[in-house]
């Protein structure tokens, strides 16, 4: 990719759309001059059900933006891309070493908002878990259960899910509404139902020191 020239004191996020609560109440805890000098964009929240469609997303976001920043942070794991969206940091921080890249640590959105000996545990107690967050919960109906088709092709379920045990809810911001949807969303798919609050605490030590980086 060619380099491109950067605009100086400014820093890029560039999030998942599932994030938007959580990358906002991270940056209300900034001091008001960082704040100032960080833009925030998203992209769709969808993209969770095609991670092969993530990389060229990031690509075509960046471009159309140009060379407006000195750095970029990927409010993203890896997502399901096998690596792609590490491949991309180091192709633009070899084409653009005055506008360096950084993502989140962490294979998948729910695993940072739990430090990664905290999600592996999880992950190692329980095998067949499916994770929720607040976003996905919230979101089920449209995020899942017709994005993934369930509505119209019910039998699907099983391909989808047929490998789970329990769904485990990672509750950043828990209300009794959201828990009821949590438990809810773990009815429909068949799975037991476990809840851990997580709070932003794990969220905000990566990501802050991100863009105090940059």
């Amino acid at each position: 990719m060619p380099p491109l020239p950067p605009r100086a004191g400014r820093t890029l996020v560039l999030a998942c759309g599932a994030l938007v609560r959580e990358v906002r109440a991270v940056m209300a805890r900034l001091p008001t001059v960082q704040a100032d000098a960080i833009t925030v964009a998203y992209l769709p929240a969808p993209l969770h059900n095609r991670p092969e469609r993530i990389v060229g997303e990031v690509t075509r976001e960046l471009e159309q933006r140009g060379g407006e920043y000195t750095s970029v942070v990927l409010g993203y794991g890896d997502c399901g891309t096998g690596g792609g969206l590490d491949r991309y940091v180091d192709e633009w921080n070899a084409a653009n070493p005055a506008i360096p890249m950084r993502r989140l640590h962490g294979d998948h959105c729910y695993a940072i908002f739990t430090d990664p000996p905290v999600f592996a545990e999880l992950h190692g107690d329980e095998l067949g878990t499916f994770f929720l967050t607040d976003f996905m919960v919230v979101n089920f109906e449209s995020l899942i259960w017709q994005g993934l088709g369930l509505d119209t092709n019910p039998e699907l379920r099983d391909m989808y899910f047929g490998h789970y045990t329990r769904a485990l809810y990672l509750a950043q911001m828990p209300t009794p509404d959201r828990e009821r949807a949590a438990r809810n969303a773990a009815e429909r798919l068949g799975l037991r139902f476990d809840m851990r609050t997580t709070g932003l605490e794990a969220f905000q030590r990566q990501l802050i020191p991100l863009l105090e980086r940059s």
